[in-house]
C-alpha cells in the first residue's frame, strides 16, 4: 500500500469521528438551550387571527378566554405549557378551523388561529338558521357580525350530520354560493335562493319580478353565462318585469315565460 493510500485510509475514520463529535456537540447544546428555555417564564402572548379581512366572528378577547381555561399565560413557567392541549382547546370552538401555538426566542407565546369563513346563510324548513363554510361545517349566527353571503331558504334537514341527498344538497348550495361570492354582479342581483320540493333552486332577483329557475347546483358557470346573455339580449329590451319565469336549468337554452 502506498503512503497516499495509507493517509486516505486513516483520514476517513478521523473525518467520521470529527463529524460525529460535531453532531453530538450540537445535540448537547440544543438540549441545554431547550432546557434553559423551558425553565424560564412566559413573557406574554401575541395573537393573530387569519380569515376574511374585516369580518371576524372571533376576536383576541375570545382567544384569550379560551387559552385562559388552561391557566394563566404571562409569568407561567414555559415547561408547564401543554401546547397540544391548548391547540385542541382552541379548535373546540366551532369558528376555529385550525390553531398553532409556539414560543418564540423572546419567550412570547405565538398564537395563530385560522377562522372559518362562511359562504352561505341557510334557513331550514322549520325556520332555524345557521352559516356554513366551504366544507359544509355548520356555524352559529353571531351578534358581533352579520356576514354578507348568499341566503338560502327551505333546507329540508335539521340534522347536524348530513347523509345521502341532504349531503348532496349542501354541496350544491356551497357550489352556487361560492360562484355568487366571486361574481360581483350576481351577488348584488340575487336576493335569495329558495330550495324547491324537487330539490332544485329558484332564485329571487333584486331587480325584476321574474323567478330564476336554476335547477340543481351544478354547471353554475354555464347557467349564469346563459342568464347574463338573456339579460343583455332580451330583458334589456323588454324591461325586467315582462317575464314571470326565466329557466336556465337545461343545457344550451334559456326558457322565458312571460307574465299574464
Amino acid at each position: 500500500m502506498t503512503k497516499v493510500k495509507k493517509k486516505r485510509a486513516i483520514r476517513k475514520p478521523l473525518l467520521a469521528i470529527f463529524w460525529l463529535l460535531i453532531a453530538a456537540g450540537t445535540l448537547v447544546l440544543l438540549g441545554a438551550a431547550m432546557k434553559a428555555q423551558s425553565n424560564k417564564t412566559c413573557r406574554g402572548q401575541e395573537i393573530r387571527i387569519e380569515g376574511k379581512a374585516n369580518e371576524w366572528f372571533l376576536d383576541k378577547k375570545d382567544i384569550t378566554t379560551l387559552l385562559s381555561n388552561q391557566g394563566s399565560i404571562k409569568g407561567r413557567a414555559i415547561k408547564s405549557f401543554d401546547l397540544r392541549r391548548m391547540e385542541n382547546q382552541l379548535k373546540s370552538n366551532v369558528w376555529v378551523k385550525d390553531a398553532e401555538l409556539f414560543f418564540d426566542n423572546s419567550r412570547v407565546l405565538q398564537v395563530r388561529v385560522e377562522e372559518r369563513v362562511p359562504v352561505a346563510r341557510v334557513f331550514t324548513i322549520a325556520g332555524n338558521s345557521f352559516y356554513i363554510d366551504s366544507s359544509g361545517e355548520k356555524l352559529p349566527l353571531s351578534d358581533k357580525f352579520s356576514a354578507r353571503v348568499p341566503v338560502v331558504t327551505g333546507f329540508p334537514s335539521e340534522k347536524d350530520k348530513l347523509t345521502g341527498a341532504d349531503s348532496v344538497m349542501m354541496r350544491e348550495i356551497i357550489n352556487v354560493s361560492n360562484y355568487l361570492l366571486h361574481d360581483e354582479f350576481w351577488m348584488a342581483q340575487v336576493s335569495q335562493i329558495d330550495i324547491q320540493p324537487d330539490r332544485t333552486f329558484d332564485m329571487i332577483p333584486v331587480v325584476g319580478n321574474h323567478i330564476i329557475e336554476f335547477g340543481d347546483g351544478t354547471d353554475c358557470d354555464k347557467k349564469f353565462k346563459r342568464l347574463l346573455l338573456f339579460y343583455q339580449q332580451v330583458l334589456s329590451k323588454t324591461g325586467m318585469d315582462v317575464y314571470q319565469k326565466v329557466n336556465v336549468q337545461y343545457a344550451r337554452q334559456v326558457i322565458g315565460v312571460k307574465g299574464t
